[in-house]
């Protein structure tokens, strides 16, 4: 008798199994682990190339031109030290010559806009020097 009881939770258990298998043939599939994955990595693929795309039209526009101010340019920069440096910068019509060093920058002095030549066989660091030194000259021979 025992193993007439057996025998029918065995057929019991594999008529189950049996019938499970027949739904998921049927229709009423189990979802999958690998199908989830590939939607999720999907999806963050989509994200990715949005922002990307995004980045590459901000960068392509350049909404932040009309923000900048380009009504200062600098002219001249000479090194002095190991950190300080001394730069003409250009303001509407008027040369501003800074010294600048390590949490410091000082107005040296103001000048109105000077036209520079330069000539391609010398280089602009060179007429720069040049033109730093007479300037120096003319302010401490006033």
């Amino acid at each position: 008798m025992t193993t007439g009881l057996s025998a029918s939770s065995l057929l019991a258990s594999s008529l189950f199994t049996a019938s499970a298998y027949a739904e998921t043939a049927a229709g009423t599939a189990v979802p999958s682990t690998a199908g989830n994955l590939f939607q999720v990595l999907l999806g963050l693929i989509v994200v990715l190339a949005l922002m990307a795309g995004a980045a590459w039209l901000l960068r392509r526009f350049n909404t932040a031109k009309g923000i900048s101010n380009t009504s200062i340019k600098v002219v001249g920069a000479a090194s002095v030290g190991t950190r300080e440096r001394v730069v003409v910068v250009e303001i509407a019509d008027q040369w501003i010559v800074v010294g600048v060093a390590p949490g410091r920058v000082n107005a040296l002095a103001t000048m109105q806009k000077q036209e520079t030549t330069l000539t391609p066989e010398a280089p602009s660091s060179g007429n720069f020097s040049t033109w730093l030194a007479q300037t120096i000259e003319k302010r401490n021979g006033q």
